[in-house]
């Protein structure tokens, strides 16, 4: 394939095998660790079970899909309030739950078949549902260079810029190796710079207190409900996470369409929806049997593929098996942990601006024709209810953002007029 580095099954050498798969650790790891931090959970536990179960999704996909899975941030409120009453028990049953909408989804496709993704996903719903991916966490990648607090700062801007110009020079005019890993590469100056900012005005801007307390070898506070516990039923939790599934379901639709235009290839037929979804399924019960949040398909490593035009399995197999390690390494899980906002946020800004430009990519190759009322309607929907978060609320489920943008654009390209 033209402009691709290394395609989906091919294999890099051990040494850029190894530096690529921690650009896939670092641009997931943020978001990852900030689950179960918000949630009360040991962040360890969600790097574990992140690693675990994106194996399994390889697996289970037979490693033709470069997918990788991290914690949601759909559950959120959902774990939250659980935590507060029936604990990790609840939210451990919640999220296997979860799993088996999933499995059960899946093996009604199976049965069903899936001629039906072209009727209700055609470009013209597909191309601004992967630009609202993108676009929507486009103020948090824009807050975190900004803000410390919740104020603003000039010196976290200036780091953040710094980041995001680094990874832009070394993608443009980077040879070789240097060409591979620009994410990487604009991180490790960022970091130095960061260092380096703070040390010139005095600022904590990171702090490594953790990493000094951390020990080397720690293991995940792993809960494992199902073992630790006596069994006990707990129907809030599967009515309150079960119909999340189907929220995050739809976000997983989105991502595996940005797959299917990264790497020219259609995922909803080979290996299939059904093995897509099965794979997303047991992920999140391997996250439920942990005691840890559930997991879902990440927008930021599919971000990290369309920069650097690397696509292989083995790259994100490898970020897998290196999370679930380094979730027994307390010093260099600390570490990780210390890089500063701005300079996630910096490198964010270009991986989701990347996704958004992607959608736009499939809209153009797709010659959709926007002087077509239905058509310009329909992207305009999508575009603002998206990235403004249009949230449908009714006794407790929540369906908002990406889920409820693309459930909009599938019921107006059935019910509008072609003219």
């Amino acid at each position: 394939m033209k402009d691709v580095i290394y395609d989906v099954e091919e294999m890099p050498k051990a040494g850029i095998l190894i530096g690529l798969s921690f650009q896939h650790l670092f641009a997931m790891f943020g978001a990852t660790v900030l689950v179960p931090i918000l949630v009360g959970i040991d962040p360890s536990v969600a790097l574990l079970s992140s690693g675990l179960g994106t194996l399994a999704h390889l697996s289970v996909t037979k490693f033709k899909i470069p997918a990788y899975m991290g914690s949601s941030f759909a559950y959120i409120a959902a774990m939250q309030m659980l935590m507060k009453t029936d604990g990790i028990g609840a939210v451990a049953q919640g999220a296997v739950t979860g799993g088996l909408v999933y499995l059960i989804v899946a093996l009604v496709v199976k049965t069903i078949g899936n001629e039906w993704i072209d009727k209700i996903l055609p470009p013209v719903v597909v191309g601004p549902i992967v630009m609202v991916i993108g676009l929507s966490l486009a103020s948090t990648a824009v807050n975190d260079v900004m803000l410390k607090d919740g104020k603003y700062n000039l010196i976290y801007v200036v780091i953040g810029l710094v980041t995001l110009l680094s990874v832009i020079f070394f993608n443009i005019y980077g040879k070789g190796i240097v060409a591979i890993i620009p994410i990487l590469l604009g991180l490790l100056i960022g970091y130095l710079f960061a260092l380096f900012v703070g040390m010139i005005t005095g600022q904590e801007i990171i702090n490594f207190t953790n990493v000094a307390q951390a020990e080397w070898f720690s293991i995940p506070a792993v809960e494992m409900p199902f073992l630790t516990y006596s069994f006990k039923f707990y129907p809030s939790a599967i009515l309150t996470m079960a119909p999340i599934a189907f929220v995050t379901m739809t976000e997983h639709f989105g991502h595996i369409m940005v797959l299917n235009s990264l790497t020219k290839r259609d995922y909803f037929k080979d290996p299939g929806l059904e093995k897509t979804l099965m794979g997303d399924g047991f992920a999140q019960m391997i996250a439920g049997f942990l005691g840890a949040p559930p997991v879902t398909s990440y927008g930021e490593n599919i971000g990290v593929m369309a920069l650097n035009k690397i696509f292989s399995v083995y790259v994100i197999a490898g970020a897998a098996v290196i999370a679930a390690l380094l979730s027994f390494v307390g010093k260099v899980s600390a570490l990780i942990q210390s890089i500063p906002t701005p300079v996630i946020g910096g490198i964010s800004v270009a991986l989701f601006g990347v996704i958004a430009s992607s959608g736009l990519k499939i809209l153009i190759e797709a010659k959709v024709d926007m002087d077509n009322k239905k058509n310009l309607l329909i992207a305009s929907v999508i575009l603002v209810s998206g990235i403004g978060g249009l949230m449908l609320q009714v006794n407790g489920l929540q369906i908002s953002g990406v889920a409820f943008a693309t459930l909009l654009g599938i019921i107006l390209y059935q019910v509008l007029p072609e003219k």
